[in-house]
């Protein structure tokens, strides 16, 4: 297992981080939730950047807070917040890259941004942010590393930006025992990019699934208040109230489908599972 956070609890003023969740060898992890579900507080709990109250988080099979330098080396990171300075180039940063990271690719990273337009002698203030998160995940996967660490890498770029930073990590990932977890507001950038999918609603997560198995078996069942009354709700897993009448979440279409015919049901999406879950009663 590459990365492991067993039952991991934080603690601030009005809000508390429970989560536990997993990261595979070959596997493409997203982590989803609202704004101010706690998404950015798991990847400081991971990276050591702020002290846990409890539980324990593992990466390469060691504790997260005693990292030995070859393990530090197969971490890529991507964080929402931070970053090199902007009064650096490109240049400059792989020098620096290169007296930390044994395993740094000094000329591949700069034929890499020769491919993907980032021009090596331009200073970083002077690019867009398209740009600046190009570089961010280029240098993520510039040392060879075994799992990257995305938070919301893909935030603020448009749709072509955003396809050819997840045209990079395919790329990344086609080499054995690799992983990612990413969290991204932007559900089509998980759904059609991750394997699972964990999501985080007031700090806990509520949700885990396989994102094929959302496509396959999800449905959202759209009914009117008589209808809903005389619902089979054994495989009703949270619902909506609604002005026209109940909106539910199932992962039993199929059996709705048969046995409720004449019933809007839906196959189900990130989107609505995020509304749903996170705004309905779960049953």
């Amino acid at each position: 297992m590459l990365l492991e956070v067993n039952n991991v609890k934080k603690i601030y003023d009005g809000f508390e981080l429970n989560c536990s969740l997993r990261v595979a060898e070959g596997s493409i992890t997203g982590l989803i939730g609202e704004n101010g579900a706690g998404k950015s507080t798991v990847f400081k709990g991971i990276m050591d950047l702020i002290s846990i109250d409890g539980g324990e988080i593992k990466i390469l099979g060691a504790d997260n807070r005693n990292l030995e330098k070859n393990i530090k080396e197969n971490i890529g990171v991507v964080m929402s917040e931070g970053g090199f300075c902007s009064e650096l180039s490109v240049r400059q940063i792989g020098t620096v890259m290169d007296s930390i990271y044994q395993s740094f690719g000094r000329r591949q990273f700069f034929e890499t941004c020769k491919r993907f337009k980032l021009p090596i002698n331009k200073k970083i203030k002077e690019f867009s942010t398209g740009m600046k998160a190009k570089l961010s995940l280029l240098l993520a996967i510039s040392h060879d590393a075994r799992l990257l660490l995305l938070d919301e890498p893909t935030a603020g770029l448009d749709v072509v930006a955003r396809e050819e930073m997840l045209d990079i990590l395919r790329e990344y990932m086609e080499t054995e025992g690799r992983g990612i977890l990413i969290s991204s507001h932007i559900s089509s950038d998980i759904q059609g990019f991750c394997d699972d999918v964990y999501m985080i609603h007031e700090g806990s997560v509520i949700f885990h699934e396989e994102t094929d198995a959302i496509a396959d078996r999800y449905g959202i069942i759209k009914l009117s208040d008589r209808e809903y009354g005389k619902l089979d709700k054994k495989y009703i897993i949270a619902y909506v109230k609604e002005g026209f009448g109940y909106k539910c979440l199932t992962d039993k279409r199929q059996f709705y489908m048969e046995n409720y015919p004449k019933t809007v049901i839906e196959k189900g999406s990130i989107d609505q599972l995020i509304t749903i879950m996170a705004k309905g009663e779960r049953l």
